[in-house]
């Protein structure tokens, strides 16, 4: 069994090299989140993590969370007591405005602790995950009331929100979404219905939960266009802040899972007592527009979640590597299967893969802290383009390649790691369901192709591309081979992106259904060689230290042995991807539905 370390020093790089967190704390706001003060916050990230999370991870899986007769959900033995700690330390409300008790720490900065809570203890997360897009939600279209009702409370972590979408006869598909909202003389709405997947709709942690639900009123027209949305106290708030009488909304199950069974998700019947309260949020009608607020920081999240989840497979692979004697190899004979060259390949493609996923998720923070701060207009404009074009290969490629590596940790430890016992199996059953929730890979595929790069004819997805080529031209011309392998192999990877996008933009735009039947291959492409671009760069920046005799030569070293295993080992992966998208799509559409 191995303990979580944070990965402190990749993470400083690629905050400060990488995403440019100087730069950051420049802008309006976040003045206060310098490097050395965002170091101390890692550190103390790491540290909660380590010494608080970590250890429920295991027991919590065993022991799941349960729904009591009264119909109250116990969560397992620690989680309550970490939560508290957690509020207590302030970082609910790390990113969270100020005005309402939060810290107003960019959101680069919060990618980074994320990942260490999502490594940690994934279950755990999950609640205040989705209590901060709540809080952004409210934050962004509530009234002045609603906020200051709301939001305090919220952002003190004494109160948790969830996202309620889902119903039993509409899954993905919100334009079926058939919840009643039911207008009141004081201006309030009664809500009748049933919601199904929510993620700690019912817990122990705190005394409210503040529920954000799609719902329709009388005359909504039909479709995504007739959704509200709706806040629903759990308990109903006082005009003076105080708790009153418990709303009409219950949990009635909660779901047995194949993974994140410390996290209850429930199923929520709204109006079974007369109609549950809620107050407008917004609009009439524009429900899925706000709801897509918290839905795109939650789809950034679960992409986070992969990058945790896949370097705490990492460490427990390496750490039974390290301790595992098995047959002999080539160069020391009997040795622990770290010697072995099989062993010592999966082992890079779980470094490297995961180096490259934490690289691009922050860089893509770093771009929503520009696109919301940034004092010139059009700074800013651009910043949002590269935002919404990453955000779908933020969750898409990062949850669908900590699929791999979770499986490979798996493999690493043999038969055993298909015990439980040992802890690998874990994370890959909690892995499984990041590229569902929040919007499946088809869905952050399909939304790549249509209205990411397709709506503006390829313009933001070739820019990414000139990036990535420009990468790829200055680690051709070094005159360290390394440096070379690794510009040479992008370069290739990137003329395959381009042959993509002009593919998605030219013959895909004639014929949707084949540009929709490759979109998947796309978006691994696309996140691929966002990959390689951040590799790229971080060995040429590793490249210049190592030239000028600063900071750790071993370090940086190795950061260049791995962005050049990244760039030979799976950056020729992208031609295929290529192929699947431009041939293989018709192919998927050549069986007639009758015939499977």
């Amino acid at each position: 069994m191995s303990d979580y370390r944070a990965p402190l020093a990749d993470m400083t790089f690629v905050l400060n090299e990488l995403a440019g967190l100087a730069g950051i704390a420049k802008l309006p706001g976040y003045e206060e989140a310098t490097p050395d003060t965002v170091a101390v916050i890692l550190e103390e990230a790491s540290r909660f993590a380590s010494e608080v999370l970590d250890p429920l991870n295991a027991s919590g899986d065993r022991e799941g969370s349960r729904l009591l007769a009264d119909g109250t959900v116990k969560t397992p033995p620690g989680f309550r007591d970490a939560y508290l700690k957690y509020v207590e330390n302030g970082w609910n409300g790390l990113t969270k405005p100020v005005d309402f008790g939060g810290q107003g720490l960019p959101q680069l900065v919060a990618a980074a602790v994320e990942e260490m809570w999502h490594a940690a203890n994934m279950a755990f997360d999950l609640c205040p995950l989705l209590t901060q897009g709540a809080i952004e939600a409210i934050d962004l279209c509530g009234t002045p009331e609603q906020k200051a009702r709301f939001l305090p409370p919220m952002v003190a972590g004494k109160w948790t929100g969830t996202m309620n979408l889902t119903e039993p006869q509409a899954g993905s598909d919100l334009a079926a979404v058939r919840t009643r909202a039911v207008p009141q003389p004081d201006g309030s709405y009664r809500l009748f219905g049933q919601k199904i997947f929510i993620t700690f709709g019912e817990h122990d942690y705190t005394e409210n939960i503040i529920h954000l639900v799609l719902a329709r009123l009388p005359d909504a027209p039909e479709g995504v266009k007739g959704i509200s949305l709706f806040i629903v106290p759990k308990v109903l708030v006082n005009a003076d802040g105080s708790l009153g009488a418990r709303n009409d909304v219950r949990c009635v199950s909660l779901e047995h899972k194949l993974g994140i069974h410390a996290s209850p998700t429930a199923v929520l019947a709204y109006g079974d007592h007369g109609g549950a309260t809620g107050y407008l949020v917004g609009e009439a009608n524009r429900g899925l527009e706000y709801m897509f607020i918290m839905m795109n920081l939650a789809r950034f999240s679960v992409g986070m979640e992969g990058v945790g989840l896949a370097e705490r497979a990492y460490q427990r692979a390496v750490a039974y590597a390290r301790d595992r004697v098995q047959g002999r190899t080539p160069a020391a004979g009997a040795a622990t299967i770290i010697g072995h060259p099989d062993v010592r390949r999966m082992l890079m493609t779980m470094r490297a893969s995961t180096e490259a996923m934490r690289a691009v998720g922050c860089v893509t923070a770093a771009g929503m802290d520009r696109a919301r701060r940034s004092r010139d207009a059009g700074e800013r404009k651009a910043a949002q383009a590269f935002v919404d074009f990453m955000i779908p290969i933020v969750k898409g490629w990062c949850t669908e390649t900590a699929q791999e590596v979770t499986s490979l940790g798996i493999q690493v430890h043999g038969g055993m790691g298909y015990i439980e016992e040992t802890g690998a199996a874990q994370y890959y059953r909690d892995a499984r369901i990041i590229t569902i929730y929040e919007g499946t890979t088809g869905i952050q595929a399909n939304d790549l192709v249509g209205r990411k790069t397709q709506r503006d004819g390829g313009a933001e997805a070739r820019r990414v591309a000139a990036e990535a080529d420009n990468a790829a031209r200055i680690c051709a011309a070094h005159a360290d081979p390394s440096l070379a392998a690794i510009g040479r192999n992008l370069a290739d990877a990137v003329a395959a992106m381009r042959e993509a996008i002009d593919w998605v933009v030219g013959e895909g735009g004639n014929e949707p259904s084949a540009a929709y039947a490759g979109a998947v291959p796309y978006l691994r492409l696309c996140g691929l060689v966002a990959g390689g671009l951040q590799m790229a760069r971080a060995a040429t920046i590793a490249r210049g230290h190592l030239d000028r005799g600063e900071g750790d030569a071993a370090f940086h070293t190795s950061k260049i042995a791995t962005a050049r295993f990244y760039a030979e080992a799976l950056l020729p992966h992208a031609r295929p991807y290529l192929h699947a998208m431009t041939a293989g799509s018709a192919a998927a559409l050549a069986l007639a539905v009758d015939a499977f």
